[in-house]
This record gives structure tokens, C-alpha cells and sequence, in this order.
């Protein structure tokens, strides 16, 4: 244990005295959750909408006004014919193009119904999407207060009122969904490159072998390696909760003592991972390649930024093999759901037989490549 002591003195040694590493550990981080927290955001905001209005009526500006109060509309324009909307929509000046006909006001009186249409840019599929849910919501409700100017409340037993409890996050508030998502990430970076690095590093200027034939045994050599990442990742996960929790007010209902300890046992993978990428690297810059690519596809298929849930079958079965899938579920079911070891305890299997698997695997091929 003595010899694992040195190593992880020697290695924490080497840190502080790096001018560039030590800013990267801990500066970029926080940085990055400041501004990843702030700018990663699911809720559409400044949908610019031309309205073409060919009806003119009274009826027709009062939709107009209940788009022009909504805080996600934005009026680029107005016009008397789709023509001018349309060109507005071709040049990337609106977003989308509400069509208001002639004889609106009309055939709503006279027949109890008419029609609307709306032109929309479908180039990103999110917005688009997004955006016209907001535009129908906005139109249901014109038309339910139409419906009961009309009718009076002549069948009050007919009318309901649906008011929604959140849970979990009553305020709805998209930070405190995503920052717990985007510190398992800051985490992962640290564990995962810096221990890949770290050790492809001692290939490089050719250390590897005079280690190699001194007395440390190679688990005390990888431990020794590996430990110091581990406890800065930690440490990082700490100073990310805390800006959490000042910064963002974001809750944290359950235990710490969960979130820590959940923590440990995933930097273990993830620490394996970069050892992996470590041990069939001969450079750094290839290990950086490697990791890259790695992390890449975790983090797009860890639920961090779309659903697994909404993911083809064939992608979330290569969820199950995600460790970064389980550490953002996790840290949101314990911050905001206040879950216990009782009910991530699958997560907790899942990542051991992760770690067990990799860093077995890691350790394998490390003692055949630098025997």
C-alpha cells in the first residue's frame, strides 16, 4: 500500500506543477457548466411570425393580439396577402407564416367554423416542431374563449377545468433538468481523457519501460496512475454541485452520501475506459482521437440532450452499455426525486459489471503490450 502512497504523491506532484493541466482540471469545468447550464435549453424562444391578414376584421386582430402578448412569438411583419410572408419565410426573415383568410370573421358567425393556415420552416425539426404546438395552444384557447362568448356558459355541466401538478420540478425550471445531466459529463472528461492521457504519456518519453522492470507491481503502478484522477473527479463533482445549488438553486433532495458514493463506483469505469484507450494508444494524440470518438457517442446516447426513450430499439439496447446513460439518471432520480440506494440499485449493478468488464479488459491487454 506504501508503494501505491508514492505513486499518488508523485503523480499529484506532477499536477500542480503543470502550468496548463491544472487550469484544465479545474477552471474549465466550471466555466463550461456556466455557460453549457445557461445555453443548452430544450424551450423555444423568438419564433419570428409574419401574420398575412386578409380579413381585417375585429375578430382577426384579437388572434392577432393573443400572438403578439405570447413571450415566444416575436412579429416580424404584417401583410394583406400570403405573398409578402412567404418571401419573408424564403429569406430566413420569419420562422413561420400565419395565414389569416378573407372571410374569416364571416364563416365563423355564419357557419360556427373556418380556417387557418400556417406556413412553417421545417429546416430544424425541433423548432418547427416546438414553435407550431405553441401556435395551435395559442389558437385553442382563442377558440375555447370564442365558444363561450357565443354559447354564454349556456352548458356549464359540459365545462371543465385541467390543472396540472408537477412533480418533482414544479416550476419547470429546464436547469434543473439539465444541470445534473451536464456534471456528469465535466466528470466523465476529467476521468476518462486525463487517465488515458496521463498514462499513454509515460509511452511517449519512454518511462513505461523503466517501470516496467523495477520492482512495482503493475496493479500498484495503475492503481497509483488512476487514484489521483479519481479523487480530482470527485473533488470537481463537489465544487459542480455546489455552483449548483448557489448559482442555478438547483434542489437536491436525496442523499449526497448516494451521489458520492454512486460517483466512486462509476469513476471506476470510467476510469477503466481511459486506461483502455491508454493501453492500444502509443501516442496521445491518439488516445485523444480514441476518447474522443468514445465519449462522442456516450454522451449523444446518454439521455443527456433527447430521450432514450424515443430512441430506435437498436440504440437503446447500446444504452445498456452507456455508463454515462446511468450516471445522469441517476443524479437526476437522487437531486430531484430524492431516490436511495433502494432504487438505483440496478444502476449500481449495471456500472459494476461495466467497471468489472473494462478495467478487466484494460488490465489484460496492458499486461500483454507492455510486458
Amino acid at each position: 500500500m506504501w508503494v501505491i502512497y508514492f505513486i499518488v504523491r508523485k503523480e499529484f506532484r506532477q499536477i500542480f506543477r503543470h502550468r496548463v493541466l491544472l487550469p484544465m482540471i479545474f477552471m474549465m469545468p466550471v466555466v463550461q457548466l456556466l455557460i453549457l447550464s445557461n445555453a443548452a435549453d430544450y424551450e423555444v424562444r423568438n419564433i419570428y411570425l409574419h401574420i398575412a391578414d386578409a380579413d381585417c376584421s375585429t375578430t382577426s386582430l384579437r388572434l392577432i393580439g393573443k400572438f403578439a402578448a405570447s413571450d415566444h412569438f416575436e412579429l416580424v411583419g404584417r401583410s394583406f396577402s400570403a405573398a409578402g410572408g412567404n418571401a419573408n419565410l424564403e429569406s430566413g426573415r420569419a420562422d413561420m407564416v400565419l395565414e389569416i383568410p378573407s372571410g374569416f370573421e364571416r364563416e365563423l358567425l355564419r357557419e360556427g367554423s373556418s380556417t387557418l393556415l400556417l406556413n412553417v420552416n421545417a429546416i430544424n425539426a425541433t423548432k418547427a416542431g416546438v414553435g407550431s404546438g405553441y401556435a395551435k395552444a395559442i389558437i385553442r384557447d382563442f377558440n375555447d374563449q370564442l365558444i363561450a362568448g357565443v354559447k354564454g356558459m349556456q352548458n356549464p355541466s359540459r365545462q371543465f377545468d385541467l390543472r396540472p401538478i408537477f412533480w418533482y420540478n414544479p416550476e419547470l425550471n429546464y436547469k434543473a433538468f439539465m444541470v445534473p445531466g451536464i456534471l456528469v459529463m465535466l466528470v466523465t472528461l476529467v476521468g476518462m481523457f486525463l487517465s488515458g492521457l496521463n498514462i499513454v504519456r509515460e509511452k511517449e518519453v519512454g518511462t513505461i519501460e523503466q517501470i516496467n522492470v523495477t520492482p512495482i507491481r503493475k496493479r500498484y503502478f495503475i492503481a497509483g496512475k488512476l487514484l489521483p484522477f479519481w479523487i480530482i473527479a470527485l473533488a470537481e463533482l463537489a465544487i459542480g454541485l455546489v455552483f449548483g445549488r448557489l448559482v442555478f438553486h438547483i434542489p437536491i433532495e436525496g442523499s449526497l452520501a448516494v451521489v458520492f458514493g454512486f460517483a466512486g463506483l462509476y469513476l471506476v469505469a470510467v476510469l477503466g475506459i481511459g486506461l483502455l484507450v491508454s493501453t492500444i494508444s502509443e501516442t496521445q494524440q491518439q488516445a485523444m482521437f480514441i476518447a474522443y470518438f468514445i465519449m462522442v457517442i456516450f454522451i449523444l446516447m446518454s439521455g443527456l440532450f433527447t430521450p432514450i426513450e424515443s430512441m430506435p430499439g437498436w440504440a437503446r439496447v447500446i444504452t445498456w452499455f452507456n455508463p454515462i446513460a446511468y450516471f445522469v439518471e441517476v443524479m437526476r432520480m437522487v437531486m430531484l426525486k430524492g431516490s436511495g440506494w433502494y432504487e438505483i440499485r440496478w444502476h449500481c449493478a449495471a456500472i459494476a459489471g461495466i467497471a468489472l468488464a473494462v478495467n478487466g479488459l484494460a488490465v489484460l491487454n496492458y499486461r500483454k503490450r507492455s510486458a
